[in-house]
């Protein structure tokens, strides 16, 4: 406190004396920033000028001139609380609109989880915030077939959660199944024309035909899947490459088809599943996380993902949280 009253009585004796008072205001400027970030009064200030003034021989002039530093100050201290009022008033409303976005998402993008006699479905989606940038969708065509979806939007509030809104409005709308490829052709038309340019999306799409067990998948830039091998015990990455979603109208999108087996897994993940980082910042172990889902391969993939999930909070470091989801699918007898 003793170093902010001895800058303050400066600026006193300069302003007795001083010939460019622009620059002294901007002196008394710099002086209110560095008083407000220690957190000293107005009240503070107010006492020290009354204290040191004391204990000058002033005129009444001199007095004039010592409150137009006292003035400045004071002033600088009413700009700060309007300020910061108003960064209240704008975390308010932010407030607001994340509570409209997670409304929005809970009401809109609920999905139900298809029934088939030969497949087991478990799915995880948790938000690191109140608003989730994860996505996904799963749709019984009844006709033996199902479309499924693993979304990540780049983007985050409501623009984001109305562009989740349209992606899943786009997948149910049409009628019958379609190839993952198309579906990814249809869906990137509508998220190039409709969304911010700023925002992208990511996603694995695929189609799973449960008469010959044939898995269909393209991807629009998203993380890798996997499937697991029962029969080997091993895992294989599903390699389909594509463009992520809204960059061009032209984009076409490859497609793989993979035949799944009994006891095979079908696994699609986000990246805050793969690049979750532990308390030290580094990433965690992707083989390790494989093989976890590995020990636990006998269990119904709802038990499966659970589990991930619940090893992937113990690892994780709190701060560098992320959304996650996990999509298992399993062939059964």
């Amino acid at each position: 406190m003793e170093e902010f009253k001895q800058h303050y009585k400066g600026l006193i004796d300069e302003s007795l004396t001083c010939q460019d008072k622009v620059e002294l205001i901007k002196k008394c400027e710099k002086y209110t920033d560095e008083v407000i970030r220690k957190d000293v009064l107005p009240e503070d200030i107010v006492d020290i000028h009354k204290n040191y003034i004391l204990t000058l021989n002033l005129t009444r002039e001199d007095v004039f001139k010592t409150l137009d530093v006292l003035q400045e100050i004071v002033k600088g201290f009413g700009y700060s609380y309007r300020d910061y009022q108003r960064l209240i008033d704008k975390l308010q409303v932010h407030d607001k609109e994340i509570d409209l976005a997670s409304s929005l998402q809970q009401t809109m993008l609920k999905t139900d989880i298809p029934q088939f006699d030969s497949i087991q479905i478990g799915v995880i989606s948790v938000a690191a915030q109140k608003v989730s940038g994860d996505y996904f969708n799963l749709i019984d065509h009844n006709d033996g077939t199902m479309s499924f979806a693993v979304a990540d939007v780049i983007g985050k509030g409501i623009p984001a959660a109305l562009a989740m809104s349209m992606i899943k409005f786009g997948m149910d709308s049409y009628g019958h199944s379609q190839l993952p490829s198309d579906g990814l052709k249809r869906l990137n038309r509508v998220v190039e024309k409709n969304i911010n340019q700023n925002m992208f999306v990511t996603m694995f799409y695929g189609l799973y035909e449960e008469m010959n067990h044939l898995l269909y998948c393209s991807s629009a830039g998203h993380e890798p899947g996997y499937i697991y091998r029962a029969e080997k015990e091993e895992f294989e990455e599903i390699s389909v490459r594509g463009r992520v979603l809204g960059i061009s109208s032209q984009t076409r999108y490859q497609q793989q088809e993979i035949p799944i087996y009994l006891d095979d897994l079908i696994i699609i993940l986000t990246d805050g599943v793969t690049e979750a980082r532990n308390s030290e910042g580094t990433f965690i172990d992707k083989q390790k996380l494989l093989e976890y889902i590995k020990k636990h391969k006998h269990m119904h993939p709802q038990d499966i993902v659970q589990i991930i999930y619940e090893a992937i909070l113990k690892l994780q470091n709190p701060n560098k949280k992320d959304d996650m989801t996990i999509l298992i699918i399993k062939r059964v007898n």
